[in-house]
């Protein structure tokens, strides 16, 4: 069958392949322990209970005193004042301060009753045991950390879409959230096609390679939040393909397929990808140097793409088309794929205009900066990306990149 007639740009692709996948899909919420939820996405906002901190704490070890008695205090003249006791860590009983009299606190320790400052213990003498010099004096919450600082009592602290990190499951625990709402992790179903393919724990007979899409892939998918599905190894026959195909799409939230090298392996999968419901096949071909053939489609709701055999083709197609969807089913916010580090280029790239072209590159820090060296090799070398740990974007309308110029990496 003609191919990529009508070839659009990966921006446009993506846009017309997202638009069509309902936003309302098939993904539920579950209810989690937050210790267990690291790396999960909010289904829900939250709403702090109470403000954070709960109490006005030190931020010092110290004597917490009334600013105005510390008015004017210098070593040469300090300001005398009286010890009444000391704050207890952890204690609800607490003192209430008078005018001319102070109070041991450590950091972390609640504000007295009467207080509404704290003198830095490096900023005291003591010469007997009921009584601080002030040496220098303190303005009116200085050293105090206010109730409700961090958060106020009901505030939204959370948004729906967040994919959580320590820092959030550690404030979650500290408004006392132990239990929350967080998507269920969509179901990616993973299939691998190819004559030529055998499993990686076999032993290779002349003009057969072991499998590594379906292991990259499933990878891929894991650190993005969904659950990988492997299918196994699929032949070249479209009755079997066809029939692995509805049962992924059946049991699945997402289907990904990788086709074999051939024309013929790849005119089998969009035809089975067209059969397994509408509106079918989206985007038949990128304008995209490695991932042309990619195919982009939605079946009955169900996202499907199809993918090139040669494994670094459909990594880095995976990750500029199947990473988006999988963020839309989880309800996650439009976001860029990667935040990018500048880097000057060490070598010459030359490209084609009216494609877009990814090139790996080994990012290395220099005393001026991050050296961008690009990594070399055909897209059936998946150790060129292994040697990799960044990828550089060559726009459309360019011909290629000179050394010396400042790109955009995107951390890989």
């Amino acid at each position: 069958m003609p191919e990529f007639l009508h070839l659009l740009s990966p921006t446009k692709a993506r846009k017309r392949f997202l638009s069509a996948i309902p936003q309302a899909g098939s993904i539920q919420s579950e209810i989690v322990p937050t210790e267990e939820a690291l790396g999960r996405v909010l289904a829900e906002a939250i709403t702090a209970p109470h403000p954070l901190p709960p109490f006005a704490r030190s931020s010092a070890d110290g004597f917490v005193v009334q600013a105005s008695d510390t008015f004017g205090a210098s070593p040469s003249l300090p300001a005398y004042l009286v010890i009444i006791g000391e704050i207890l860590m952890g204690s609800g009983k607490t003192l209430t301060l008078e005018s001319g009299q102070a109070a041991l606190i450590h950091t972390g320790g609640m504000i007295p009753s009467g207080a509404d400052a704290v003198v830095m213990i490096e900023d005291t003498q003591s010469v007997r045991s009921d009584e601080v010099e002030i040496l220098n004096p303190v303005s009116v919450g200085e050293n105090v950390i206010p109730e409700g600082e961090d958060i106020a009592a009901g505030e939204d602290v959370l948004d729906v879409g967040i994919r959580l990190r320590p820092q959030e499951i550690g404030g979650l625990m500290a408004i006392g959230v132990t239990n929350i709402p967080v998507m269920h992790r969509p179901k990616v179903a993973i299939l691998s096609t190819g004559d030529e393919i055998i499993s990686p724990s076999a032993e290779p007979s002349p003009g057969q390679v072991r499998d590594v899409n379906s292991y990259t892939l499933s990878a891929l998918v894991t650190s993005a939040g969904g659950i990988p599905i492997r299918y196994g190894i699929i032949p070249d026959q479209y009755k079997e393909l066809d029939r692995i195909a509805q049962e992924a799409h059946t049991a699945s939230d997402f289907v990904i397929i990788t086709a074999g090298s051939s024309v013929s392996a790849r005119d089998i999968t969009a035809d089975v990808i067209a059969g397994l419901g509408k509106p079918g096949i989206l985007v038949h071909g990128i304008s995209i140097k490695p991932g042309k053939p990619t195919i982009l489609a939605v079946a009955d709701s169900i996202p499907v793409i199809g993918l090139p055999g040669n494994p670094v083709s459909a990594l880095i197609a995976a990750r500029l088309f199947a990473l988006p969807v999988i963020h839309q089913l989880l309800r996650m916010p439009e976001q860029p794929l990667e935040a990018r580090i500048p880097a000057r280029l060490s070598l010459n790239i030359a490209s084609l205009a009216g494609r877009e072209d990814y090139v790996p590159v080994l990012l290395e820090s220099t005393p001026d900066g991050y050296l961008a060296k690009p990594i070399f090799g055909r897209s059936n070398l998946i150790f060129t990306l292994a040697r990799a740990n960044g990828l550089i974007r060559i726009p459309s309308e360019t011909t290629g990149l000179m050394a010396g110029i400042v790109v955009e990496v995107v951390p890989f």
